[in-house]
């Protein structure tokens, strides 16, 4: 689970994507030579935590560790920190770097998904593909501006929409690489919407609930 030159912006993006409350992973900080960052998924959000190697521990504010597991083993037990809603924070899936992904995430390599129960020396090896993502939204027609709920899949850099989720052709398949901005909007008279502008139309969508539109939003915006 140690992912060496991970950005914070892309752990945060396969966290959201493909982890779970509890998942977690190491990666080099960009302050220091000798910093780490241990970034822990809770709830809907990725806190980012310093741990320090002094040459002969590990330094994680004012707890100090002789190696690796005897931080992991303390902090599944022990709250890391609690988030800005009260949630507390544990380390419980190990997030690995195992699969190497296609060469269109250049600054992101190999990922696993962990099953409940599972220790980090057992890993599942058919995660989904980083930064895929699928569920119903609810959308706004382009000429009759009713809504209708549709089954939405990404994949790469392609968002596809079918008519429901047992549907095998899609409506649509839009290219992000055309799409020049994913923001919230509040003209509708709908909550949890948000748009994706692309150069001849902007296409507004509508999620269950305001976790959800963040998370599209959150994966969609790194698309771009």
């Amino acid at each position: 689970w140690y992912h060496d030159n991970l950005t914070r912006h892309a752990a945060e993006a396969l966290l959201l994507s493909n982890g779970r409350d509890g998942s977690y992973l190491l990666r080099k900080s960009n302050e220091r030579e000798d910093l780490y960052s241990l970034s822990v998924r809770g709830k809907d959000s990725v806190k980012h935590f310093h741990i320090e190697l002094t040459g002969t521990s590990f330094k994680f504010g004012f707890n100090e560790f002789s190696n690796l597991k005897e931080l992991v083993m303390h902090f599944a037990n022990e709250p890391l920190i609690g988030s800005e809603t009260g949630t507390l924070i544990v380390l419980k899936y190990p997030y690995p770097r195992q699969v190497e992904e296609p060469s269109i995430y250049e600054s992101v390599r190999v990922h696993t998904a962990m099953q409940t129960g599972r220790t980090e020396s057992d890993l599942v090896l058919n995660a989904p593909a980083l930064g895929t993502k699928e569920g119903y939204l609810i959308k706004q027609g382009k000429i009759v501006k009713n809504w209708k709920t549709r089954w939405f899949t990404l994949h790469r850099n392609e968002l596809k929409y079918f008519k429901d989720q047992t549907a095998t052709e899609p409506i649509r398949a839009l290219d992000l690489t055309e799409c020049s901005a994913v923001q919230f909007d509040y003209s509708q008279e709908r909550v949890n919407c948000f748009c994706l502008v692309f150069p001849l139309r902007t296409y507004y969508l509508c999620a269950r609930t305001g976790i959800e539109a963040d998370e599209w939003m959150k994966i969609l915006r790194w698309k771009l």
